[in-house]
């Protein structure tokens, strides 16, 4: 029996791969299927199965491409209605693959459909756990995402989820595995380790809602205590989970269309095509093409696209560093972003020397911004992290503008002010700022290296406050006054 995890970092996510006597399974797969149909072929493996713990919020799974390319059964656990063909195991149900066994644990609590998949070994013991998004490695799942107005509420979800920890997981032996969706960095929970698997049994003396001293009353409070607004494309992502989506390798190809400067920009005004710059942010600032948005491919980039990108279908056009357009194209798709319509062949310099227009942002130093500070100069300055970020330790002159909910905000702000844009490193000010930028203010600042600059700067400071310490009144206040 082989058991393999397949972990992408940039979504915080973890397929896994299953076989016994050449037979295998696929857990969570995402949209792209090439990787697992080379990795099928170099095993020499038939793909039985594709199974899916829940509706996922945070990503376009590949449970229907790999299914038509290699024939094998999608399945779900009990209540997962979808508007595609397959198998609705049911609680308690066994699934042979080879010699080995997987028994259906109906776990609701996450979502209603929410299914942990315990594999047993040729010997038929209890090996392992696939939890989705039931229970991660140090926190479980937020109940909030598939609640219905006037049927289940988010505490209906973490009782279920409470009820799902105690009879269908806890009872496992310790050294069963637990291989959790998703690791440090998805919101699909809200404190999860950078560990992406580990033992039943220290998750038990580690994992605050496995604590067994705790009642349903407890566990319904910290669970939905803290909760940030989901990101506004999980719902559309779960649908497309549901209801079904185009070929991915439509998509790609679509997307992967060199265009010349000139058939570029046609795209862009026939089209309405969003400009979507995926450069680092230091070359960025240098030049870019006027109503870019900047979003780098090298950071958290397919969630960042999601949260600010309202509409799925949105024409896209991108700039991306050379070699790594298809990358682009992949990881938009991931999200449900499947309208590319090329990039840009040749990248700025093509664009440079076609003699077409470049804009700039300004990228000043945190000493630099601490003279201006001393100086006067600075009327507006918006720290763009996170609320709880924020009041850990901030600049004393600093406005908490979080970036997550700037399309919600902007009515606050004024194109005719100076803006002066930090967050913790660079990367969410500079998306910031070519956000500003195109739409229309034309005077913004951006604080090169962020906090972790002004930390060490002359910049005057509020005292650090552990955010583990800070008051959930507080944070709730802070979420009241940016959303």
């Amino acid at each position: 029996m082989k058991v393999e995890q397949i972990y992408t970092g940039c979504l915080a996510e973890a397929a896994y791969y299953i076989e016994s006597e050449g037979e295998a399974v696929i857990i969570d797969p995402l949209r792209e299927t090439q990787p697992y149909i080379e990795k099928l072929e170099k095993e020499g493996a038939v793909l039985k199965y594709i199974f899916e713990t829940h509706f996922h919020a945070d990503f376009v799974s590949g449970h229907l491409d790999l299914a038509q390319k290699t024939g094998a059964t999608i399945v779900y656990g009990p209540g997962a209605k979808t508007e595609f063909d397959k198998h609705e195991a049911a609680d308690g149900e066994e699934i042979r693959l080879g010699k080995a066994t997987f028994k259906i644990l109906h776990t609701p609590g996450h979502t209603p459909e929410s299914t942990t998949f315990l594999l047993r070994d040729e010997s038929g013991k209890d090996y392992a756990i696939f939890t989705g998004d039931t229970l991660f490695i140090g926190d479980v799942g937020r109940p909030d995402l598939a609640q219905k107005s006037g049927s289940v509420t988010k505490e209906d979800l973490a009782g279920w989820l409470y009820d799902s920890l105690r009879n269908k997981i806890m009872p496992l032996a310790d050294e069963v595995i637990v291989y959790p969706a998703h690791g440090a960095g998805s919101a699909c929970g809200k404190n999860m380790s950078s560990d992406t698997w580990d033992t039943l049994g220290r998750q038990k003396q580690s994992n605050y809602a496995l604590r067994a001293d705790m009642t349903k009353a407890e566990f319904i409070a910290e669970v939905t205590a803290g909760l940030m607004p989901p990101p506004q494309y999980f719902a559309k992502n779960a649908m497309l989970n549901k209801k079904g989506y185009g070929s991915f390798d439509n998509v790609l190809q679509r997307g992967a269309a060199a265009l010349s400067p000139s058939a570029f920009e046609a795209v862009v005004d026939s089209e309405g095509a969003l400009i979507l710059d995926t450069r680092h942010e230091d070359v960025f600032h240098q030049g870019f093409i006027p109503g870019s948005i900047f979003i780098g491919i090298d950071g958290t980039f397919a969630p960042w696209v999601g949260s600010l990108v309202v509409d799925l279908h949105q024409p896209i056009v991108i700039v991306a560093p050379e070699g790594r357009e298809e990358e682009v194209v992949t990881r938009l798709a991931r999200v449900g972003y499947d309208n590319t319509l090329g990039y840009l062949e040749g990248g700025i310099g093509a664009w440079k020397a076609a003699g077409k227009e470049l804009d700039t942002i300004e990228s000043i130093t945190a000493d630099e911004l601490a003279l201006r500070l001393r100086a006067g100069a600075v009327e507006h300055y918006l720290d763009v992290r996170k609320p709880t970020e924020y009041l850990s330790q901030h600049a004393e002159e600093a406005e908490n503008f979080p970036l997550d909910y700037i399309n919600s905000n902007m009515q606050r702000l004024n194109p005719k002010n100076t803006y002066y844009v930090q967050c913790l490193g660079g990367y969410r000010s500079m998306i910031m700022a070519s956000i500003l930028k195109a739409r229309g203010f034309r005077n913004v600042i951006d604080i090169s290296g962020g906090w972790r600059a002004v930390e060490e700067s002359q910049v005057p400071k509020t005292e650090f406050v552990c955010p583990t310490t800070i008051p959930q009144e507080v944070i709730d206040e802070a979420m009241d006054a940016v959303i």
